[in-house]
């Protein structure tokens, strides 16, 4: 069994979180999905079509894995650290558009 890193706080797991997506192309494939997500889950809000949030997890995650998979080679941090993984994936696509995480 993998050795599973214990984090006390999201301040602790973010460094880490951000080391497994030193790939550029990953990081792009995340923004991609995280921006699908977000346009998905506005549809549904506006259009109040609560079907559409079906489509949010197919939507993030097959461009996060994808990257992880064939560009990072890594496994995605969401296998063992799933809400601090959703919340890394937010705040480092917050700080792509800031600039503080490179495209």
């Amino acid at each position: 069994m993998a050795n599973i890193r214990h984090f006390n706080s999201f301040a602790e797991f973010y460094p880490y979180y951000l080391g497994e997506h030193s790939n550029s192309t990953c990081r792009r494939l995340h923004f991609v999905g995280t921006s699908l997500v977000m346009l998905i889950f506005a549809i549904a809000i506006v259009k109040g079509a609560w079907w559409w949030l079906l489509a949010l997890p197919l939507a993030g995650y097959s461009f996060a894995w994808v990257g992880h998979f064939f560009f990072e080679k890594n496994r995605p941090a969401t296998f063992r650290h799933p809400l601090y993984s959703l919340l890394g994936d937010f705040v480092m696509y917050r700080d792509m558009l800031a600039g503080k995480v490179p495209f």
